[in-house]
């Protein structure tokens, strides 16, 4: 089940918040950006005003693993990086499949933000006779009766679901049986899966629907100028 933790475990460091575990990736691109300009060190104040994160925020958050900075020096942004990842579990060798081959499926697939992460992605599956066969930026797509025989013969750790949220449970299930720990939900359908399987549900409409709220709030507040 999708289970909002107290706490996370991370091995080495001991408990850390969700609230900390979450801001990581943002460290990871950053940092990631830092070294492409050929940036050797950085400040909490500089990454500060890069990140719109108070200095002392920072600083919180990377002494949960051991503060990675000198007095009077900084961060060393590649070891910083380089750390991050290792948390993050970049470079882990995680491989993925993408249930559905509609226009988000392909579109993810067809994105460097997997590869950029370190997370390979084996194959596609869909139901389509016309796109069994196919390939999408070089993988290719199986048809569904294909899964469980996949999964159990490759090493898969992720499924990422982009097909119509009627057919998410049931495929989830599957899934589980299969051995796959990780589920990346596209679907807007919440899904009720064992404790060890982890669900990251992502809802796209939700955000939009923040932003416009806070864009209501924005106009309100002009109004009442």
């Amino acid at each position: 089940m999708d289970k909002k933790k107290t706490r996370y475990t991370v091995e080495g460091y001991g408990e850390v918040s969700p609230a900390v575990i979450k801001r990581l990736p943002r460290y990871f691109r950053y940092l990631r950006e830092l070294i492409r300009n050929g940036k050797l060190r950085i400040s909490s104040g500089e990454l500060s005003e890069m990140m719109h994160v108070t200095a002392s925020q920072i600083r919180q958050d990377l002494n949960c693993f051991g503060g990675f900075g000198q007095q009077g020096y900084g961060y060393n942004v590649n070891y910083l990086y380089a750390k991050i990842c290792e948390i993050l579990g970049v470079g882990e060798g995680f491989r993925a499949v993408v249930i559905g081959t509609g226009n988000l499926g392909r579109a993810l697939v067809r994105s460097p933000m997997f590869e950029k992460r370190g997370v390979d992605i084996v194959a596609m599956f869909d139901v389509a006779e016309n796109l069994v066969g196919t390939t999408v930026a070089g993988v290719e797509v199986l048809h569904m009766d294909a899964l469980e025989h996949f999964c159990t013969e490759n090493v898969v750790d992720i499924a990422v679901l982009t097909l119509p949220k009627e057919y998410a449970a049931e495929v989830a299930e599957r899934l589980v049986k299969a051995g796959v720990s990780g589920i990346w939900n596209f679907t807007s359908k919440e899904l009720i899966c064992p404790a060890s399987v982890i669900v990251e549900n992502v809802h796209i409409g939700d955000s939009l629907m923040t932003l416009c709220y806070e864009l209501r709030c924005l106009n309100l507040q002009e109004d009442e100028k």
